[in-house]
């Protein structure tokens, strides 16, 4: 088990980076013969690209409940998560074809994606007595303190709402 950091800290990105959410929802739960094979393409997915540290996967989250379970990617690029997604050569391509065969007309399990690009500067983040977490066990962490204080420095912002270069303060 990892120590929580006993202070305030922020993830530690300053490029564009991309949140790619993905989902298994078990509609059916006593139809494990329909569901573990799904579930199971996911770990031989992540293997694949922790293995691989060019693939553009920055770090992932895991939650799991009882129908539904829930992976949060971090990517360094719409464009390198796109080019794995599709690529025959890789695991994503033979699963998806596998689950529109067997099972995604029956109903049993249901799989969901969200996919959101976040712009440099455009996030903020606080871990407080926290192990890294998050964007922040993606990217890496550094002390909120200084011109990252507050979730609106963080965010580039001035007591009036206004970006810092809107108010002239960052010319």
């Amino acid at each position: 088990m990892i120590d929580p950091i006993p202070r305030r800290m922020t993830a530690d990105v300053d490029d564009d980076f991309v949140v790619f959410r993905i989902g298994i929802r078990l509609n059916k739960l006593w139809k494990v013969h329909e569901w573990l094979p799904v579930f199971l393409a996911m770990p031989r997915m992540l293997r694949e690209l922790d293995a691989d540290p060019d693939s553009g996967l920055l770090g992932y989250r895991t939650s799991f409940g009882i129908r539904n379970h829930t992976l949060t990617q971090f990517w360094r690029s719409f464009e390198e998560l796109h080019a794995y997604a599709h690529d025959a050569d890789r695991e994503h391509v033979p699963a998806w074809e596998r689950f529109v065969q067997r099972v995604s007309e029956g109903g049993d399990v249901g799989i969901w994606h969200e996919t959101y690009r976040v712009r440099a500067g455009d996030h903020e983040s606080v871990y407080v007595n926290m192990p890294p977490f998050g964007l922040g066990a993606a990217t890496g962490l550094v002390p909120a303190t200084g011109a990252r204080a507050t979730a609106s420095e963080r965010l580039g912002r001035t007591g009036d709402g206004a970006t810092a270069d809107e108010d002239g303060t960052d010319a």
